[in-house]
């Protein structure tokens, strides 16, 4: 499959004398042409980046959108904006099949194609664009076949994930054919499953095609959707009231993304690190909302202002069997939650490698001792901040007031407000762990 787009790619760089690339709806690299010749301005830094990086970033989806590109149905110019990082003007095909988007061709204008006519406003194409054109509409056929066996796959995906016990094993029987005929699937082949958290999914549940390395299927779950998983709400402190101590209250559960992976062998992760890579790249790997105090900074979406929380991933453990998928679709999400939660484990953490939160993810939403719940509320945070520190440096003061840039006097004026918040004692080990096991599984 992903030869006959090169070699369609090539047709329509042949036919306009350019160098082409192709991207999919969401600026994720398919193929692309050869660019001849030795000058080394004929690129640009985002045609650059998209080959590097295969894919183009938020921002330059942001600007290329505004000029109305995922409506256009006949080829349009894009000018240069050296500011934007566009030194080259392009020419965009919209590549369409039956009314929907599915991609586009970019065409680099070295200013050859400056004068070629289009088409609109009663003037007919220029001959080699109606040829670019129904090339694109030939990838568009592809790209929609594509899409259609990528969505089959992720719906049957979706069935063994949310599957009981006892139609679990039909599910998976349906899954491992499916896959067997369309990407010569083999039982006992080695898996896992990376979990993506948050997956914007506006309007629709559409995961991306199996076109990665590895990847075999990918399933958007809704809130509620899958048992013991993604439908969890995770938890944030509670409001201020009339005494500050009531109960954490439950967040808007948040959608995930489901992708199964091959492994070259059991244990050997790395295709999964790749896809999840991959995928956290993508404009839907963030979700709109107000970043929680003590999380990892926000980022501002180009295209409407409105602020994103990063995304994370997961990755399971692994197994050999398709009806154990759900088992560790557990620990897939556990770990994205894991990763969102604290910085340290990155945008991509191993299940096994979380240490304490395998046991912390477990505790169920809201399980807040009553005694810590005072120090939850958002006119604690810097309280909470502070005392966490503290029990990750082991309790040393000298520690904690360096990392957090503090007076020792001041750390201590802290955590002997926390003390009478709380009603804990600092110097008893007991209290120390509840309370440590209690800030880290908030932040979850």
């Amino acid at each position: 499959m992903r030869g006959d787009y090169q070699q369609l790619v090539d047709e329509i760089s042949a036919a306009l004398g350019a160098p082409a690339t192709l991207e999919d709806r969401d600026f994720g690299l398919i193929a692309f042409g050869a660019h001849e010749g030795d000058d080394d301005l004929v690129m640009d830094p985002v045609r650059t980046r998209s080959i590097l990086q295969r894919r183009s970033s938020a921002a330059v989806r942001a600007w290329f959108e505004a000029f109305g590109i995922a409506r256009a149905k006949s080829a349009l110019r894009i000018p240069p904006d050296p500011a934007a990082g566009v030194f080259k003007g392009r020419i965009c095909l919209p590549v369409r099949h039956r009314g929907i988007v599915h991609g586009y061709v970019w065409l680099l204008d070295d200013g050859h194609l400056t004068h070629l006519e289009l088409g609109g406003h009663d003037t007919p194409p220029d001959p080699r664009i109606e040829q670019a054109m129904e090339t694109a509409a030939r990838i568009g056929a592809l790209l929609a076949d594509e899409a259609r066996a990528g969505s089959e796959l992720g719906d049957l995906l979706r069935e063994v994930l949310l599957a009981g016990p006892a139609d679990r094993p039909a599910a998976a029987v349906l899954l491992r054919d499916a896959l067997r005929d369309t990407l010569r699937f083999s039982t006992g082949m080695p898996l896992t499953l990376v979990a993506v958290l948050p997956w914007d999914t506006p309007g629709t549940d559409a995961a991306p095609p199996p076109s990665l390395p590895g990847l075999l299927a990918a399933c958007a779950l809704q809130p509620g959707g899958a048992t013991g998983g993604a439908g969890e709400a995770a938890t944030v402190p509670a409001q201020p009231g009339a005494s500050g101590t009531g109960p954490p209250r439950a967040a808007p559960p948040v959608p995930a993304l489901a992708a199964l992976v091959r492994l070259r062998s059991p244990g050997a992760l790395g295709p999964a690190h790749t896809v999840a890579e991959h995928l956290l790249r993508s404009p839907r790997a963030g979700a709109a909302a107000p970043a929680a105090a003590g999380r990892r900074p926000v980022r501002t979406s180009p295209a409407d202002g409105s602020q994103l929380r990063p995304g994370a991933a997961g990755i399971a453990s692994g197994t050999q069997e398709l009806t154990g998928l759900p088992a560790i679709w557990r620990e897939a999400l556990d770990a994205a939650r894991a990763a969102r939660a604290e910085p340290r484990f990155g945008p991509v953490a191993e299940w096994t490698a979380l240490g304490s939160y395998r046991l912390l993810t477990t505790l169920p939403a809201g399980a807040t001792d009553a005694a810590v719940r005072p120090l939850l509320a958002p006119a604690h945070t810097e309280l909470a901040r502070t005392v966490e520190a503290f029990l990750d440096c082991a309790g040393q003061a000298g520690r904690t007031a360096q990392a957090l840039g503090i007076h020792r006097q001041t750390l201590y004026y802290r955590l002997g407000r926390v003390e009478k918040l709380t009603g804990l004692d600092l110097d008893e080990g007991e209290d120390r762990l509840l309370l440590h096991m209690s800030l880290k599984a908030a932040r979850l």
